[in-house]
């Protein structure tokens, strides 16, 4: 479907509506606003993260820390430089904002299911306007909302088309602290799923 200038003037005010918003700083939650997302109405491809992280909080761009260093060398590897790649397709999360330093002080506090209930319709309406093709969830937060409640083992290196006709193809979390990379047959996976994504890259044109 070809996606209009009037949608992609709709996805602004979705954006500015995203960053202005205050729920969850209302509602008592330790989180650093505002909204960081990126992408064109256009895009034809939307990651979805678990939530941004502190240095992207700072940047407003979508996994420009470690972890999206990290997500951008797997990219890599699927065919996608960084800059054509964020100019091109669409960068999100399950919540928007910073939710600051997990209790152990190890990585980032993940999202409270409240949190993700306060985020949901902003996330409805990201898919409903961009109407990605491909949507690739990174980590077990990001795919639980797209493939409901699966281990990251049984659908790492799948790809999986939903019932909206789209191609959902997990991956993990690339934070350095996530020892499930750690696993040699996880990182098969890994590699797998990016041989899926070349795949797909060059068979639609992505």
């Amino acid at each position: 479907m070809d996606k209009t200038d009037s949608t992609e003037e709709a996805l602004d005010r979705l954006h500015v509506e995203m960053r202005t918003c205050r729920q969850c700083a209302k509602a008592g939650f330790s989180i650093t606003p505002g909204a960081v997302i990126s992408g064109p109405a256009s895009a034809r491809l939307m990651i979805v993260g678990q939530a941004p992280g502190s240095t992207e909080c700072e940047s407003g761009r979508p996994f420009s820390g470690p972890s999206g260093a990290r997500l951008f060398e797997w990219l890599a590897q699927a065919g996608w430089d960084e800059t054509p790649f964020r100019n091109t397709h669409y960068m999100t999360a399950v919540t928007k904002c910073y939710p600051g330093r997990s209790a152990n002080g190890k990585g980032d506090r993940a999202p409270t299911r409240a949190e993700q209930k306060l985020c949901a319709p902003f996330l409805e309406q990201e898919l409903a306007l961009v109407q990605p093709e491909v949507i690739v969830p990174v980590g077990s937060m990001a795919t639980r909302r797209f493939l409901g409640s699966v281990r990251l083992t049984d659908v790492v290196g799948t790809v999986v088309e939903d019932d909206l006709d789209r191609c959902i193809l997990p991956l993990p979390h690339p934070s350095g602290v996530n020892l499930w990379l750690n696993r040699k047959e996880n990182q098969e996976r890994v590699t797998q799923a990016l041989e899926l994504l070349r795949h797909l890259q060059e068979s639609v044109g992505l």
